[in-house]
């Protein structure tokens, strides 16, 4: 019996690939947006200011494709609501938290969104960071 030099990759192998992640990301992300109150801009400055062609395909649920930066992206926005629902136990309060001015250095006196809206994958990595710490992590 010849053993084939192809290989299909077995489930459990599969499970938890990249391109496995994104698009159920992406759909919850943007339930995320509609609850902190963002518009199409906004949101896609988080994503990383994808063209608009596939930021709308993505939005009409359209597979997208997985790449380090949008996964990172996905990652901090998906932890950052997650933080803000443990700390919180009203979700108003928690989702209205990112549109509140704050006293902190990292802020500035201005909204933890108007620094992740600065468009940098650090921006959310540093409000995340906040976040966790607020939490004990």
């Amino acid at each position: 019996m010849k053993v084939s030099d192809k290989t299909t990759p077995h489930p459990v192998d599969r499970a938890g690939a990249p391109e496995d992640l994104v698009n159920p990301g992406l759909r919850t992300v943007f339930r995320i947006a509609d609850k902190w109150g963002l518009d199409n801009e906004q949101l896609s400055v988080l994503l990383g200011q994808p063209s608009r062609s596939t930021f709308f395909r993505w939005k009409a649920r359209h597979t997208a494709q997985a790449s380090q930066d949008l996964l990172e992206r996905l990652s901090y926005i998906l932890g950052i609501y997650k933080s803000l629902h443990t700390l919180f136990s009203a979700d108003d309060v928690a989702d209205a938290w990112v549109r509140q001015p704050n006293d902190n250095p990292l802020f500035g006196g201005k909204s933890p969104l108007e620094r992740m809206l600065a468009g940098k994958v650090s921006d959310l990595y540093v409000v995340r960071q906040h976040v966790d710490a607020a939490r004990g992590w």
